[in-house]
C-alpha cells in the first residue's frame, strides 16, 4: 500500500543543467534515485527503469528519477506510473541556459560527458513540463 505523502519526481533539464547536484542536495536522503545512468551498459534502459520504478512505488517508495526527461511523451509512462501506485508526482525542471549546460558539459570527463550532438539534440527536443500532463505541480528552478 502507497505511504501517505508518497511521490514521484521526474527531474527535467538537458544534460549538465544540474539535475543529479540537485536531487543529491534535495531528495538523496528521501527519495529512492533511478537514473538510466546506473545501467549505463544495459540493453532496454527504458523498459528497466519503467520497471525499478513501478516496484519501488509498489513498496511504498518515494522515487526521483534523474534523467532529461525532455519530452512530454518521455514523461507520461512517468506520470502514469505514479497514479497507478496512488502516489503524488512532480516535475522539477532545472531552466539552466544551453551555453551553461555546453560549458559543465566540456568539463566532464570520461563516460559523464555527453556528445555534443547529444546534448544540442536534447535541447532541440526539450518541451518545459507542465501540470496539462498530469503533474500535481511544477518546481522550476532557475539557473544557479
Amino acid at each position: 500500500m502507497p505511504g501517505r505523502g508518497q511521490e514521484l519526481v521526474v527531474m527535467a533539464g538537458l544534460q549538465g543543467s544540474g539535475k543529479s547536484t540537485w536531487v543529491r542536495e534535495h531528495l538523496a536522503g528521501t527519495h529512492a534515485v533511478v537514473s538510466k545512468d546506473h545501467w549505463p551498459n544495459a540493453r532496454r534502459r527504458e523498459a528497466r527503469q519503467r520497471r525499478v520504478v513501478a516496484e519501488l512505488l509498489a513498496e511504498g517508495c518515494s522515487v526521483v528519477v534523474d534523467n532529461t526527461n525532455p519530452t512530454p511523451e518521455d514523461r507520461a509512462p512517468l506520470v502514469a506510473a505514479a497514479r497507478m501506485a496512488g502516489a503524488g508526482v512532480r516535475a522539477v525542471w532545472l531552466d539552466t541556459p544551453l551555453v551553461t549546460c555546453a560549458a559543465r558539459n566540456d568539463a566532464r570527463e570520461g563516460r559523464a560527458r555527453v556528445p555534443p550532438a547529444g546534448l544540442y539534440g536534447t535541447a532541440r527536443r526539450f518541451v518545459p513540463p507542465s501540470t496539462a500532463e498530469g503533474f500535481d505541480r511544477v518546481d522550476v528552478v532557475p539557473a544557479g
